[in-house]
């Protein structure tokens, strides 16, 4: 009876899974063990879990095993750093679930270990046990037999009704019966106890201890039989030529922190580099990359001979840093300058530490990727952007995976994604991951060859000896792809050489996911200090080179808080899909960088003080403007709220007499109203806005009642808790219309405030309406003390206003989304990021919603809705539980967002007009730094890290073009052009600013 191909491939696959139980020819345990000092048996629990423990032992290969065939088989029962010392000298190397082989240093050597009760995901280890630890004297042939005949196995099943197969399977079986195998009762069944098979039958047979290997002859007949099936295999290749190309690049996704804190993953990153660099000794073809300029730096603090073993491997070409970035970070949510300071001290540190300055972006894993990313790489001297994440979105596929990506400026970079649906970025080297990522790939008819990225990853481990012994078998192979090991910059590098851009589709603005949407809420009391920390950063530098403009001493670099700031925007930090543990690390990092950074700016703003005209007024009030466009003074002194109606110029410092300023007038405030010379607001019997009316122009900006707070009990996402947000998360919503309390807290002269609370379960939302004495804005203060699980609670504001678009800032610009559901592509950004404002308007009038902590936003229709706070359970049970406080507010204006003056005043939000008391200042205006032309926006005034003078950032920020010129005070030079690498460069011709073009400067003493 003839059997189908299928019946046949799965004949060969069962009769196959005998070959491993005949690999090694003969083993011994090792079984003295210590435990932190204490006696551990092999076999035995561990006395204690938590923590980081110590395993020793000493092994003895017996006389007769050949060295090169011996192997230390391990499982100490967690995550390890094994360092062997023998006669070879000492070596380490990471023991994971996907690394428990090592090759021996020698005939004796000790065993140590620095072990962890964890697996890679961080998964605690329940009964932690010593379960494996013994010498084996491997059958090299056996396992290479095993492994050929399993990917051809593998390759049958996935060609399918491939003519080839009948062939692959004809050659995979000759081979098998040319085997001379054993059948001696005792050894065989005790070599096949452990079968699958035999684990099912109710009672085993007594089991000879030490069963014999294979004979001479076996062995011979093994080594016939494999190279009889490669050479039937290279045979079958000529007939059947490989199909495509796939270049291979050895990769260990790190993630800095995740389910594990950041402690822990000090130590993956040494367990997975060692093992990296034995790989690289065994296989002199492995390349391997690595990005994150902050691994490297932490390796250097915490293993230096490890570091010196990298650097050389660097230059040797096998170990490739990419990235240019200090970390893979969120790219929603970092301000544009965030993103500069990642590439400025990423590509700076990795050229002063190995020579090397990065052309690709490597960012695999990453929530969506903001439209400002390519002209910063562009600048940067990145010219290559890589990803997988774009293949995540749940509705819509993402059209191009060979492509430019165009920015919000009309800078582009050559992208590519690969499609692997065997573990994505986390890529293996079997015929399951190659030929679809091949078959995959859509731009076959442009480029010859797709990106593989192989190696356990999220958790670290990286590649695997089984994944390289592979590669090398596929070699072979009919049909499948062909194989190549590449350095990831050589692989974009022969694209930009070989296809024509003008051949390439371009994919202009940003990369939306559709997925994860919940990201941009998570943590939200982590995503307040980041947001404050930055924030503080840029005005600490700002004020401190305005001081050096006036005549101080230039400040220090403050790269080693931005570091700080830098590292926990990494895409599980920021994002808020971390564990408590990882939360506290973040929490106290980012609470002590905005210290320092307060600390700076009082420094800088003492020493611009001491450089202002000397005069008699005893209470001098000293006004500073850290931005590009004129503003009113709205400030707090003592505590205590100060306004001038004065406008203050763009870098302006204006000193007044305190005792001259007086409060602008038209500020009321009842128990139902708030009204200044801008604004008259309504408030209802609920607490919601009844009425936001612009006496401006005599204009009802509301729809229905604004501010109304939702909870919704149905954020329950169907697998990633902390991560997403579904779109029916509206059904069972419940509004808030109960109030505890309304009180008037402030009557003015200078602000009005009153205070409203209410009460959810066991929680407590209190807000304070505040209405400046000269500004349109409205501001709600809102204090959190939340304590339920799985509720999502928003603020939703109907305003009378009708768009099809709205406009959502985000790093260095804006972006336009529809505000209707026409298309899957805008039904599916019913949660969208936003950095300081949302904006709906029409031809003359608009309504803005402004923050100072969030991100997560929606506009359908006429409604501006803002997340203010969920609490998922996983992976941290208490996320956003407990206090916490952010203010937003909303902002009528005339005209559109630009004419509205809309982002100049959610940065006024953001960060207030600084002010000082001195004494002994004259009255007056000081200009450290003009500005004239088109409008323009600070993206950073900094010490130049080189130490020669400044850097003054602008960026165009609403698609304008225009003059625009730098003019310093006397004493002071704009030097040139610079690139964001704070190198000199030549700009090509064209106005002072283009729509959304960042653009630097140096300034130097003249």
């Amino acid at each position: 009876m003839s059997l189908t191909l299928t019946q046949r491939i799965d004949r060969l696959d069962v009769r196959s899974r005998e070959l491993p139980h005949w690999r090694e020819r003969a083993s011994v345990p090792i079984e003295r063990w210590t435990f932190d000092g204490e006696t551990l048996a092999l076999g035995a629990f561990w006395p204690r879990r938590d923590g980081v423990f110590r395993f020793a032992a000493e092994a003895e290969v017996p006389e007769g095993w050949p060295l090169e065939d011996t192997r230390l088989l391990l499982d100490l029962g967690g995550e390890s750093l094994v360092t062997l010392k023998g006669e070879a000298g000492e070596k380490s190397y990471g023991l994971d679930p996907y690394h428990r082989e090592f090759a021996v240093p020698g005939r004796r050597f000790a065993i140590g270990s620095e072990t962890v009760a964890r697996l890679p995901f961080g998964e605690p280890v329940k009964e932690p046990r010593l379960t494996v630890a013994r010498l084996a004297w491997i059958e090299p042939a056996v396992h290479a037999f095993h492994l050929l005949l399993r990917q051809l196995v593998e390759t049958a099943r996935l060609l399918g009704s491939h003519e080839a197969v009948a062939h692959l399977v004809a050659a995979g079986e000759d081979a098998f019966a040319s085997l001379d195998w054993p059948s001696a009762t005792a050894d065989y069944v005790a070599r096949m106890g452990d079968f699958t098979q035999g684990r099912a039958i109710w009672a085993l047979p007594a089991l000879k201890a030490q069963p014999a290997g294979l004979t001479d002859a076996q062995r011979a007949s093994v080594t016939a039989a494999h190279d009889g099936l490669a050479a039937a295999l290279r045979a079958l290749k000529t007939r059947y030529p490989q199909q495509g190309r796939v270049a291979v690049t050895g990769h260990a996704h790190i993630d800095l922190a995740w389910l594990w804190p950041y402690a822990e993953t000090r130590r993956k990153a040494r367990r997975t580099f060692h093992s990296m660099l034995g790989l690289m000794e065994a296989f002199p073809n492995f390349v391997f990359n690595q990005s994150t300029a902050a691994f490297y730096a932490q390796i250097e603090q915490d293993d230096p001979a490890l570091f010196e073993a990298i650097r050389e491997a660097v230059k040797r070409g096998q170990w490739e840093t990419i990235g240019g970035m200090w970390v893979e970070p969120d790219t929603n949510m970092p301000t544009g300058e965030s993103f500069v300071r990642q590439i400025l001290y990423g590509q700076r540190y990795f050229e002063k530490t190995f020579g090397v300055r990065h052309r690709v972006c490597w960012l695999p894993d990453c929530f969506g990727f903001s439209p400002a990313l390519p002209q910063l790489l562009r600048q940067g001297g990145m010219d290559s952007f890589f990803t997988i994440k774009v293949n995540w979105s749940e509705t819509n596929r993402f059209p191009h995976d060979l492509f430019y990506w165009e920015g919000l400026d009309g800078s582009r970079v050559l992208a590519h994604t690969f499609d692997n649906p065997q573990n994505g970025y986390n890529g293996s080297v079997e015929p399951a991951a190659i030929l679809p990522t091949w078959g995959n790939f859509r731009r076959k008819d442009i480029h010859d060859e797709t990106l593989l990225a192989v190696g356990w990853g999220d958790g670290g481990g990286g590649t695997t000896a089984e994944m390289l012994e592979r590669q090398a078998q596929l070699a072979d192979f009919p049909v499948v792809p062909a194989l190549r090991p590449v350095r990831v910059e050589d692989f974009f590098a022969r694209i930009h050489d070989e296809v024509p851009a003008e051949t390439l589709p371009v994919w202009s603005g940003e990369i939306y996911l559709e997925l994860h949407r919940a990201t941009l809420t998570s943590q939200s009391h982590t995503k307040r200090l980041h947001r404050h920390a930055e924030r503080a950063l840029i005005t600490a530098e700002t004020v401190g080179s305005l001081a050096a403009l006036l005549g101080a001493d230039v400040p220090e670099s403050l790269e080693p808080v931005w570091r700080t700031v830098l590292k926990n925007e990494f895409h599980d930090i920021l994002p808020g899909s971390g564990i408590r543990e990882i939360y506290e690390d973040s929490e106290r990092e980012l609470t002590e960088a905005l210290a320092s950074a307060e600390a700076a700016g009082r420094a800088g703003l003492a020493a611009l003080t001491s450089q202002l005209s000397k005069g008699e007024i005893a209470q001098a009030l000293v006004l500073v403007n850290p931005d590009l466009h004129e503003r009113g003074v709205r400030a707090e002194i003592d505590g205590a709220p100060l306004t001038v109606d004065t406008a203050l110029p763009a870098l302006g410092v204006l000193v007044l007499d305190r005792a001259a300023v007086k409060a602008p007038a038209g500020l009321s405030v009842s128990a139902t109203h708030l009204e200044n010379r801008f604004v008259r607001v309504e408030i209802a019997a609920d607490g919601t806005l009844a009425s936001l009316f612009d006496k401006r122009i005599g204009r009802e900006a509301l729809a229905g009642r604004g501010n109304q707070l939702w909870v919704y009990p149905m954020d329950k996402p169907r697998d990633w808790d902390a991560w997403d947000l579904e779109n029916d998360y509206r059904r069972g919503g419940i509004e808030l219309t109960a109030v505890d309390a309304i009180e008037i807290v402030e009557t003015g002269p200078h602000r009005a405030t009153i205070r409203i609370e209410r009460r959810f379960r066991d929680s407590t939302i209190t807000q304070t309406l505040r209405l400046w004495a000269n500004s349109p804005r409205l501001e709600i203060r809102t204090d959190l003390d939340w304590h339920d699980r799985r509720v999502l609670l928003r603020t939703e504001t109907p305003v009378d206003v009708r768009s099809d678009f709205a406009t959502f800032e985000c790093a260095f610009g804006v972006v336009r989304r529809a505000t209707h559901d026409n298309t899957s592509w805008d039904e599916a950004k019913f949660e969208v990021p936003a950095h300081r404002f949302a904006d709906l308007s029409e031809p003359g009038f608009g309504v803005a919603l402004l923050n100072d902590a969030k991100y997560g936003h929606s506009v359908k229709g006429n409604v501006l809705g803002l997340s203010l706070v969920r609490a998922p359970i996983y992976p941290d049970p208490l996320a956003d539980e407990g206090a916490q406080s952010f203010t937003y507010a909303l902002l009528p204006h005339a005209g559109d967002w630009r004419e509205g003056g809309v982002r100049e005043e959610a940065l006024d939000l953001n960060q207030p007009v600084l002010a000082k008391l001195a004494s002994g200042l004259a009255a007056g205006l000081h200009r450290p730094l003009a500005v004239a032309g088109v409008p323009a926006a600070l993206a950073g005034l900094k010490p130049a890290e080189d130490g020669n003078g400044l850097v003054a950032r602008v960026y165009e920020p609403a698609g304008a073009r225009g003059a625009f010129a730098l003019d310093p005070v006397r004493g002071w030079a704009v030097a040139g052009d610079v690139d964001l690498l704070e190198e000199p460069v030549s700009r090509p011709a064209g106005p002072g600013l283009k729509p959304f073009e960042v653009r630097s400067w140096r300034l130097t003493r003249a």
